[in-house]
């Protein structure tokens, strides 16, 4: 799987319209935030919108205006998270896919488990072979460093609402075979207020091959505060798949965001990579500008983007878990090991 700063092909976005996850108040800004990501990204590499139908995709590109990098996919979706239930993309000689199992987060939303289809729909719109490993598993559970090395939770990849089935040595071979990689980093826990049991995009983040930006809370009264000093911890103390120390930067967390339902997972760590740019969830807070010009200068090449997310964060998730990257083809060498996880 290569890293998220390689070259993009394309990104995939899902148009928000789902009320159980933004309400008729709220979605008019969530769909505001879709257009400033949209405008950023298509500068520089095709963006492919998932549309359910003709009517929706006049509507959104009447929002968007004409561009020859955006296009529309029309593939009926239930939500926006095309980075847990689409394929991930993984490259080589050529690219292919790998189709993990969506359960919804481990059975929390029955009617979202549909999802689950319009990843295999998406998988078969781009004519690339797919790998299909039967593992529940989502994108946003682990990153890469396009290496070797690949960074996940315990929270997460260990729950048994996913695969009670697999230890963490089962898992580990699952992501060697069909992600390439050689080293797992385990981070404790994710978030508070999370409700995909830990992912790693709200936490750490590779932002080079031996470089990570981790969360930080200062607040010790904060619930955040000790899994990340944890995180720290761990990362500070790891190596990547040739040995090497990591150089491990901190961004400060957001301040607490609530909703009636108590804590919203705001993070500047869901940030997400494209070719010109890397579009920062902002929350209208001071860490805001630090969050900006750490990624600014972990990405000299490219512009920090920074996209107010706190309508966007109401669903959960943020820029990185409503999007999903497509390599260009042949971004890394040669993968001898890719037809052994065929299905």
């Amino acid at each position: 799987m290569p890293a998220e700063w390689e070259r993009h092909e394309a990104s995939w976005l899902s148009w928000p319209k789902d009320p159980g996850t933004f309400s008729p108040e709220i979605l008019p800004a969530v769909e505001s935030a879709y257009v400033e990501m949209v405008e950023a990204l298509s500068e520089s590499e095709e963006v492919r919108i998932l549309v359910d139908d003709e009517r929706t995709e006049s509507r959104v590109s009447s929002m968007l205006g004409h561009s020859d990098q955006v296009s529309f996919q029309r593939i009926k979706t239930v939500d926006v998270w095309v980075r847990d239930y689409g394929p991930t993309y993984i490259s080589g000689k050529a690219t292919a896919l790998v189709k993990w199992i969506f359960n919804s987060w481990g059975n929390k939303y029955e009617g979202l488990k549909a999802d689950d289809a319009a990843g295999e729909r998406i998988a078969a719109s781009s004519g690339l072979p797919v790998f299909r490993p039967g593992v529940v598993m989502e994108g946003g559970s682990f990153d890469v460093n396009g290496l070797g090395t690949l960074l996940t939770t315990e929270q997460c990849l260990l729950n048994p609402n996913r695969n009670p089935n697999l230890d963490r040595a089962s898992l580990e071979t699952v992501l060697r075979r069909n992600l390439g990689v050689r080293t797992v980093i385990w981070l404790r826990a994710g978030i508070e207020g999370d409700d995909t049991d830990g992912h790693v995009d709200d936490v750490a983040r590779f932002v080079g091959p031996a470089k990570v930006v981790v969360a930080a809370e200062e607040n010790r009264n904060d619930a955040n505060h000790s899994t990340l000093r944890d995180c720290l911890r761990i990362l500070e103390n790891a190596r990547d798949q040739d040995g090497r120390a990591l150089e491990v930067t901190t961004i400060p967390m957001p301040g607490r965001l609530n909703s009636t339902g108590g804590r919203l997972p705001a993070s500047h760590l869901n940030f997400y990579v494209g070719n010109s740019c890397v579009l920062v969830p902002t929350f209208g807070g001071k860490s805001d500008r630090e969050a900006l010009d750490v990624l600014s200068g972990a990405f000299s090449d490219r512009e920090a983007v920074g996209i107010d997310c706190r309508a966007l964060v109401h669903g959960l998730g943020t820029i990185h878990c409503v999007t999903q990257q497509v390599p260009a083809s042949g971004v890394i060498g040669t993968w001898p090991s890719l037809s052994s996880s065929r299905r």
